[in-house]
């Protein structure tokens, strides 16, 4: 009957610790039935009780103005690319980056504020805005709030910057 109950026992222990993927990492273990819910985060990044906020999206596309050299074509590039890592470090650009491709949305922005006339604001800082080589469509949108953590994240991860 020992012998019986040790190995009930060795069994269910060895079935518990199987569930647990040991390969993946912790962030991307699914199995794990807590919420590790964290209140101070959620308000710092503005949280709502599902960990969503509200967001202005932008969608960028291909301006009226695109007879500029390539010198300038550079040049202009080099002042958007600085532009965008600005409004990030300010916290007010949570992510961005281009589409794949020579179509006619070239990319987006996900800017942290709380309504169109902010994003406005910020987008009439772009110099290739400005240049009339993209132009813009706002949208207000619905994400997780962690998307303030994306540059954080960005900065442990890239080698370079985008704007070198």
């Amino acid at each position: 009957m020992r012998k019986l109950i040790f190995l009930v026992m060795v069994t269910v222990l060895f079935s518990c610790q199987s569930n647990i993927d040991t390969n993946t990492p912790a962030s991307g273990r699914n199995n794990i039935s807590y919420n590790p819910y964290d209140s101070i985060k959620a308000l710092d990044y503005g949280a709502d009780a599902y960990g969503m906020k509200k967001y202005v999206m932008a969608f960028l596309k291909r301006g009226s103005n695109q007879s500029l050299d390539s010198a300038k074509s550079t040049e202009l590039q080099k002042a958007h690319l600085a532009n965008i890592v600005r409004m990030a470090e300010e916290g007010k650009l949570v992510l961005a980056g281009p589409f794949f491709g020579n179509d006619e949305i070239r990319g987006i922005y996900i800017f942290n504020v709380e309504n169109i006339d902010e994003a406005k604001k910020l987008i009439e800082t772009d110099p290739a805005i400005k240049a009339g080589s993209l132009e813009i469509e706002l949208k207000e949108w619905y994400g997780s709030a962690a998307l303030q953590a994306v540059n954080d994240i960005h900065k442990t991860i890239a080698k370079e910057g985008i704007a070198d």
